[in-house]
């Protein structure tokens, strides 16, 4: 929620002057963008009722969903689009997944704060009407609520040509979504009982998600000058369809557990990369040591595009798309659900006591901060 999405670039400067100059010269200027932040949130919460009043807003801005409090229920909402993804479905020619993105990347938000999904709508801005790119994408969102086990029910499209191009006359467009769903409001969960010693588990990925193609297609199309239909070694598809591997949906899983183990907190990774997982209330931090092999999308992404780990880990899942911390006790019968659901997971690291809530990878000498401005580092 009110979360920024930041390609980047690379330069031969120090690290800390390259991660602000990589993001501005693709066209992201994160302080600016932090201080703009700043000012429309500051703006945002004057509208915000009392507390204990109808409506009342649960949860300060900077989680991934939010809870609004309609009597004795609470209303989870949130919105995202699947951003530049939408450039690689023109390249390819193909539409029919990228609404797949759009529902993942609302219901994989609403369940981190607990709720259930329930329903979405849909805007979708066209640079001129296309009947097949529009039936096309509403497969894709279609096929993502059924995943999701949410309804469509209802949205806009607009016709904004002035603003929308794409690089294939007639097949520009812009797809964003908002999810609605429903937690009780004694079952909120933003991670306020994350312990030190608490297990975190990772879930996998299906490659980039709808974070980081910026600098996928600069590293692949800009940087190198690699077709669409390329086919690497390394990848089991041509490189086009790889980079639209559809996000995954944890829905089903992650409603399983919450309602038979006590889920201290959950984290959609999206940009940032794990440094989502300070986006809790505890004071806490994060030791992890097990990441899963690494798929082969991101070593290919980070040798064409020359940036530094600690920049991947930053704006990528590096094959973890979403994270469940729970007790030691509960690990195991959690791994379980997942794997129950057709998904692989692992014990990827740890909580500790840390008031700055720093993020530390051992294995890659990396470690990031919780705060504004979260970067990862090189130690």
């Amino acid at each position: 929620m009110l979360q920024l999405k930041q390609p980047m670039q690379t330069t031969n400067r120090p690290q800390d002057a390259m991660q602000h100059d990589v993001y501005k010269d693709a066209g992201v200027d994160t302080e600016a963008a932090d201080e703009g932040l700043r000012r429309l949130t500051d703006n945002v919460r004057a509208t915000w009722p009392h507390p204990g009043a109808f409506g009342e807003v649960k949860l300060d801005i900077g989680y991934f969903a939010n809870v609004v409090a309609m009597g004795d229920i609470g209303l989870a909402l949130c919105t995202d689009g699947v951003g530049s993804k939408a450039i690689i479905a023109q390249m390819v020619d193909k539409y029919d997944t990228v609404g797949i993105d759009c529902v993942a990347m609302n219901v994989n938000d609403l369940i981190c704060v607990g709720a259930r999904p329930v329903s979405m709508v849909d805007y979708i801005a066209i640079e001129r009407a296309n009947p097949d790119l529009l039936e096309a994408l509403s497969r894709g969102l279609c096929e993502g609520a059924r995943l999701a086990g949410v309804s469509i029910s209802g949205g806009e499209i607009s016709q904004i040509k002035d603003i929308i191009t794409g690089n294939r006359p007639g097949f520009g467009f812009d797809l964003v979504g908002m999810a609605i769903g429903d937690v009780s409001l004694d079952k909120i969960n933003f991670g306020q009982s994350v312990e030190p010693g608490d297990i975190v588990i990772g879930i996998e990925g299906n490659g980039i998600h709808s974070n980081g193609l910026s600098l996928a297609r600069r590293a692949f199309f800009e940087l190198n000058n690699f077709s669409i239909d390329h086919q690497f070694d390394e990848l089991e598809l041509p490189l086009g369809m790889e980079l639209l591997r559809p996000t995954l949906i944890y829905v089903a899983e992650v409603l399983e557990m919450l309602a038979t183990h006590n889920v201290k907190a959950l984290a959609h990774i999206t940009s940032d990369g794990l440094l989502n997982l300070t986006r809790v209330k505890a004071p806490v931090g994060y030791v992890i040591d097990n990441m899963p092999p690494l798929p082969s999308i991101f070593s290919l992404v980070q040798r064409y595009a020359e940036v530094s780990s600690a920049e991947m880990y930053q704006i990528y899942n590096m094959g973890v798309g979403f994270c469940v911390v729970v007790s030691p006790d509960d690990a195991d019968n959690v791994l379980s659900i997942i794997e129950r659901h057709g998904k692989q997971a692992w014990k990827i690291g740890y909580a500790v006591a840390d008031p700055e809530r720093h993020v530390t990878l051992p294995k890659q000498n990396l470690k990031g901060h919780g705060g504004r401005g979260k970067r990862f580092h090189s130690v």
